[in-house]
């Protein structure tokens, strides 16, 4: 089943509502995104011919942990972290950093005269393979709702044939339309699109090379010419795609009159959603989510939060990626029930090869967790967090919660398979109507014991990632 009841997120017929700037603060999330749960980013471009960042730093541990040498906002952690950028599609950036990892690279591989934009023709060589009806069947198999696709990069090369001139690069797009061919394939299979844009850096109009903190923070170009032509590509993809997601990245020029842009993108897809870092303070302006990024919140957050991540150290396609730098399926569906029950959605990102293909370790990840929410979904689309949003069980397996007021039911999902015979989870106190192990025929039988619920399993279940009990509640 699609997002929506139509199946559709193309705009209503008819004269739209006009929305204004001053009706900002009182708009509420859209149903459709606070339901959705999963969505699938992808960053492709024109990175992917070298196809190579420094695998010295975790950006996992970097964004997460204070007490990881690699904490990016340790003292000098910034800097650290440019230097040995992980994410590929920083590749122009951080081979302009004189003694990086990468300039040694691709001095070495290239020479040092080899400009960037000569990866273009062979991009655009191998990109002749897309397929974005692949690409759809898979997120769609993966259990996804909605996707975001890199329109632009801070290398500012788009995806798109824009009609907008830049100024100072004649042509710096893709002559197929990409984003065009993917927004109609995933609409096709009944979800949701979403675009990114790099609005506060693109390193045609300068600022290479971004080597410290205080380069990053003053990184978004000043010149006015440069808010003339973000806010007309912002305003290009609203006008040709109508995305149902507006994603920016790093900031977005004063000039350009975010909020104004907003206003007339709701307009347009009166159900759109705008994430929050179209400042250099995330959320000091109007936005509908927050977008932690390789990082998961502690506890329940009662605004609406998306953490957006990598399988592997970063989010662009790299050669130098094992098998053992990818987490494993279990890691990412474990991950994605303990955000729902947090009130957040996982963003989780796909990086293809110059050709289009998906490596095999990121297909994996995607459909075992395909397979998982065809069983399960109902534990995890379209609800809500309940009281606390977790326990563990008698054994030490952990447990999250999720909610659905509608149905009165509470969704225990334990992060684990479970054996013959059953479990207790501690500390749930609740009188339930009936108790249903999702997957399975029948009703369990269930009783308090020992300050919990007791649920017993006849016989053993059929193995699982995390099992997930349905226990409607008495009134």
């Amino acid at each position: 089943m699609g997002p929506t009841e139509s199946c559709s997120d193309a705009p209503a017929v008819g004269a739209p509502a006009i929305v204004t700037v001053d009706d900002l603060p009182n708009r509420s999330l859209p149903a459709w995104y606070d339901g959705a749960k999963f969505g699938i980013m992808i960053h492709w471009g024109v990175w992917t011919i070298p196809a190579w960042g420094d695998r010295t730093l975790d950006p996992e541990k970097a964004f997460s942990d204070p007490e990881h040498p690699d904490y990016l906002f340790a003292p000098g952690g910034i800097d650290r972290f440019l230097k040995h950028m992980p994410y590929s599609e920083w590749y122009w950036n951080t081979t302009s950093i004189e003694g990086s990892p990468a300039s040694e690279h691709h001095r070495a591989t290239y020479g040092a005269d080899f400009a960037y934009e000569r990866f273009v023709p062979e991009f655009e060589g191998a990109a002749r393979s897309f397929d974005a009806g692949r690409w759809a069947d898979l997120f769609a198999r993966a259990g996804a709702r909605y996707v975001v696709l890199v329109t632009k990069h801070h290398d500012g090369w788009g995806l798109w044939p824009s009609d907008v001139p830049n100024p100072h690069r004649s042509g710096w797009h893709a002559s197929r339309d990409f984003v065009g061919e993917l927004t109609d394939a995933v609409r096709e299979r009944c979800l949701r699109m979403g675009l990114y844009y790099s609005g506060g850096i693109d390193w045609t109009f300068g600022g290479l090379p971004i080597a410290d903190v205080v380069a990053f923070v003053t990184a978004t170009p000043t010149d006015p010419a440069y808010a003339a032509y973000a806010d007309a590509q912002f305003r290009e993809l609203i006008d040709r795609y109508q995305p149902s997601i507006l994603w920016n990245d790093i900031n977005y020029p004063p000039a350009a009159e975010p909020l104004q842009l907003f206003a007339d993108y709701y307009t347009a897809v009166p159900d759109g959603v705008v994430n929050d870092r179209f400042t250099g303070a995330p959320g000091s302006i109007h936005h509908d989510f927050f977008t932690p990024e390789f990082r998961v919140l502690p506890e329940i957050e009662t605004r609406k939060w998306e953490t957006v991540r990598g399988m592997g150290r970063g989010f662009g396609f790299n050669s130098l990626e094992t098998a053992a730098d990818y987490g494993t399926p279990e890691k990412f569906l474990h991950m994605l029930i303990d955000i729902v029950s947090k009130n957040g959605n996982l963003l989780l990102n796909v990086g293809p090869r110059a050709d289009g293909s998906i490596p095999a370790e990121q297909v994996e990840i995607l459909e075992v967790m395909g397979d998982w929410l065809a069983i399960n979904g109902e534990a995890i689309f379209d609800t809500r967090p309940w009281l606390r949003f977790g326990a563990e069980t008698d054994g030490g397996l952990a447990v999250r919660y999720t909610w659905n007021e509608r149905d009165n039911t509470l969704y225990a999902i334990v992060l684990g398979d479970v054996g013959e015979g059953g479990l207790r989870i501690e500390g749930l106190d609740v009188r339930p109507r009936s108790v249903r192990l999702l997957g399975r025929e029948g009703e369990l039988s269930a009783e308090s014991e020992g300050g919990g619920l007791r649920l017993r399993i006849p016989s053993r279940p059929v193995p699982q990632l995390a099992h997930a009990f349905a226990i409607e509640l008495a009134d």
